[in-house]
């Protein structure tokens, strides 16, 4: 081709670069997908809706976002990817012009004691360098500021080679200098056991002293190991050992023993409960394990360092008046103008990036948080926005930002701020994906896909797709309820008594005196951190009778299920057996009737080495994880493997009535139904489920309790429009049974459905923590001098 043909070119008509300006997705069938074809506009925001189940994530985070982290990946060396996560590709046909894409998720961050909001982002990283070149006196390098980081030394000899000669170093040395309190090891809390607890000291061992779950005078590995350890007297009371057998009785050295022929070893009883017991995940515990670790085990702030975690030399290192651990404990806006005032030419830079992102936790409605907040006490709401810091200020452009829901957790006067954050990275550029239900964020999108029509198997298809007023005018279900508003009730409830809460303080709550009435439905609101979980989960009393219902996540592997969580894997096995004559345990994939080429796994992983590794259905089993002789026997004409394939409401009509009709399976279905969870299978792992879906799993398993009062937090999250209709019915149910509800909720809808609202702030974090309304949905809109009032004033249109 001649030089003048290439100019021409350049130069006549739209560039070809140009033409790449939409992601084109072409059948696509992750999860319940049903061959998706789409054109999702590029540097434009794409609102994605639909009921709960219908696809939305599937198309989202699971094909488009998982497709381009995994093409990244894909270009990094064969070593590197060696320590990347395995993804294997997404069920899809064609991906086109896919941009890196960073997801942003409502994943709670790491429950480490030792992680912080500070250590999340690179705050703390900078305001421990900050220290170590402006505090007063000069302890050392940022790590001396570090909770994290333990003071180290050593010395020795070292030898170096060189040829033939070796050289020796008679002594070399090392130290580091670190911020960590040695007593409580950077965790700001000791854990204290309280021994009696763990034994009755009136008692010999050979009396059975120990009242430690599991202890047994005939075990060999515990109570006998100690009997016959040699070291102790089984015969005499534990109350009058010397001091030397208590020495060894609690705290003794591992040593090999052996007992009845057997070889053991022998340890003290205090290091043996902290393995048997306290290095194990508290909630992944059985309940009366729990319960003696709750009895046992108490911690209390680090006396050393008075819950800083720091060490005494990073706390008298102050620039100012202010040390590290006093800057950290700050409210973020108020450590963002400390910052603002430190006027010091030679750490410009430094100061400039450290107010930046300050300043990004205040504008994203975090200002409340502290630095040394721990991680994982942040709401899954509070976790993305603390992830979407970082990201604000990114010069990055061009990038597909996929947003899950990011409205979680905000109250309707913090929704305009992050409407506007979304608008913002969509201006700089950039592609930005949001899941989302709330129709105050629908309404800024550019252009909306609408899937459905259903949920679950009955979903997966796009229903719409265009501007918002073509979705307003659709025939979906988000069409026809986008702009539903719920009405004030003309009557509302009587109490029949008050849940009285007096003094509390915890965290930002200054001093608050409430009666909360039980009997009806409550609804506790106000902006995010103006203090409603610190009221309702730190102050209420212990012995309250309390069934709290929250969104932490469910402990369980993949192979858990809604199945195995609600109890209702033992009716069904137990039906199944009775029907064919065998076990029940037949019917377990993780017992005797589980797939032994993939152990019940329903897939087979195979490592592919510099490739990722992907996840194939068992060629056995083809994906059902029985044995090919368990599914010979059938309950009403389908197998185990076809039953748990079912979606709840399927399973509900099943077990209702014929041959198969099992009372205890359908009780367990009608609670699943009233969540709002028909669409789920009763086989779908666990892990697979969203915040909302868990915190309604929970709720339909308590729903059996006895317990008189449920406090849930937030329970539409995840909620379609459509959806929050039969929530405020089951909440009516509940209520009308007998129990009294209190939730906390920032739905408009469920505030217009309340009897009574408690009003919480009037801000957040010390502007908050005291309770600035009181009394019925129609009051509060007519008193109007709350920022809750007033947009539920709006809402109702009144």
């Amino acid at each position: 081709m001649s030089k003048a043909t290439t100019t021409d070119r350049r130069s006549s008509g739209p560039h070809l670069a140009d033409s790449h300006d939409v992601i084109r997705v072409h059948g696509a069938r992750e999860n319940n997908l049903k061959d998706v074809s789409i054109e999702i506009p590029k540097r434009r925001l794409t609102v994605f809706t639909g009921v709960s189940g219908s696809g939305k994530s599937s198309l989202v985070f699971d094909t488009i976002a998982a497709e381009s982290q995994r093409l990244i990946n894909e270009t990094y060396s064969a070593f590197l990817q060696g320590f990347m996560p395995n993804r294997a590709r997404p069920e899809v046909d064609v991906l086109d012009g896919l941009t890196t894409a960073i997801a942003v998720d409502q994943q709670r961050m790491g429950g480490d004691p030792r992680s912080t909001v500070g250590t999340a982002t690179d705050a703390n990283a900078m305001l421990r360098i900050l220290f170590s070149r402006l505090a007063e006196p000069h302890i050392g390098p940022p790590s001396a500021y570090s909770f994290n980081t333990a003071s180290v030394s050593a010395s020795g000899g070292i030898r170096v080679d060189r040829g033939a000669e070796k050289t020796r170093t008679v002594k070399a040395t090392f130290s580091r200098t670190g911020g960590m309190c040695t007593r409580c090891e950077g965790r700001g809390k000791v854990s204290d056991i309280d021994l009696t607890q763990l034994y009755d000291d009136s008692k010999s061992i050979a009396e059975g002293a120990f009242t430690i779950p599991g202890w047994k005078s005939d075990s060999v590995w515990t109570v006998g190991l100690y009997a016959q350890s040699g070291f102790l007297d089984p015969n005499k009371p534990i109350r009058r050992f010397t001091k030397k057998e208590m020495q060894a009785f609690l705290y003794g050295e591992p040593t090999k023993v052996k007992v009845n022929g057997v070889n053991l070893t022998y340890e003290g009883l205090i290091p043996k409960i902290q393995k048997s017991f306290l290095s194990k995940d508290k909630e992944a515990m059985q309940p009366h394990i729990r319960a003696f670790v709750e009895r046992a085990v108490t911690f209390t702030t680090c006396p050393e360092c008075d819950g800083t975690r720091l060490t005494e030399a990073a706390r008298s290192s102050r620039i100012g008046k202010v040390s590290i651990a006093d800057a950290c404990a700050m409210e973020i806006r108020d450590l963002a103008e400390w910052v603002r005032s430190l006027a010091e030419p030679s750490v410009a830079p430094l100061l400039t990036a450290l107010q930046g992102t300050l300043d990004s936790f205040v504008e994203i409605g975090l200002g409340y948080l502290s630095l040394d907040r721990p991680a994982g006490t942040l709401s899954g709401g509070e976790a993305q926005r603390v992830k979407m810091i970082r990201h604000l200020g990114s010069s990055l452009t061009d990038v597909t930002y996929v947003f899950d829901e990011p409205t979680i957790g905000l109250h309707p006067h913090d929704i305009q701020r992050m409407n506007d954050l979304l608008l913002r990275l969509r201006d700089k550029g950039n592609t930005v994906l949001v899941v989302e239900h709330k129709p105050e964020t629908i309404a800024i999108a550019d252009h909306v896909v609408d899937l459905g029509p259903g949920a679950g198997t009955a979903g997966g298809t796009v229903c719409f797709e265009g501007t918002v007023e073509g979705l307003r005018a659709a025939d979906t279900v988000t069409g026809r309820h986008l702009d539903d508003r719920a009405r004030l009730k003309e009557t509302v409830r009587e109490p029949t008594g008050a849940l009285e809460i007096r003094g509390a303080s915890a965290n930002n709550l200054q001093d608050v005196d409430v009666d909360i009435p039980l009997g009806v439905l409550t609804v506790v609101t106000g902006v995010a951190g103006s203090g409603k979980s610190s009221l309702l989960h730190g102050s209420i009393p212990a012995d309250a009778g309390v069934i709290s219902v929250d969104q932490s996540p469910i402990k369980g592997s993949r192979r858990s299920n809604p199945a195995t969580y609600t109890g209702l894997a033992d009716p069904i096995r137990k039906a199944f057996a009775k029907a064919n004559g065998v076990k029940p345990a037949l019917f377990s994939a993780n017992s005797e009737g589980a797939c032994p080429t993939c152990n019940g796994a329903g897939v087979v992983y195979v490592d592919l080495g510099m490739m990722a590794g992907v996840d194939t259905p068992c060629e056995d089993c083809e994906g059902k994880r029985f044995q090919a002789s368990v599914l010979e026997y059938r309950l009403g004409g389908r197998d185990i493997s076809e039953v748990l394939a079912m979606s709840v409401t399927e399973a509900e009509e099943f077990f209702g009535a014929g041959e198969a009709r099992t009372p205890a399976a359908h009780r367990i279905l009608e609670r699943l139904a009233d969540v709002g969870l028909g669409y789920l299978t009763l086989g779908q792992p666990l892990t697979t489920l969203s915040g909302g879906e868990r915190q309604r799993l929970k709720l339909a398993t308590h729903m059996a309790d006895k317990g008189g009062v449920y406090v849930l937090d937030e329970p539409t999250t995840g909620l379609h429009l459509a959806d929050v209709e039969q929530l405020l019915g089951l909440l009516d149910r509940l209520v009308d049974a007998g129990k009294s509800v209190i939730v906390i909720e920032h739905h408009q809808a469920v505030m217009a459905h309340a009897d009574w609202i408690i009003d919480l702030g009037p801000g957040a974090g010390h502007d908050g923590g005291r309770i600035v309304f009181e009394g019925t949905p129609a009051a509060l809109i007519a008193d109007r001098s709350t920022l809750t009032g007033q947009h539920l004033a709006a809402y109702v249109g009144a």
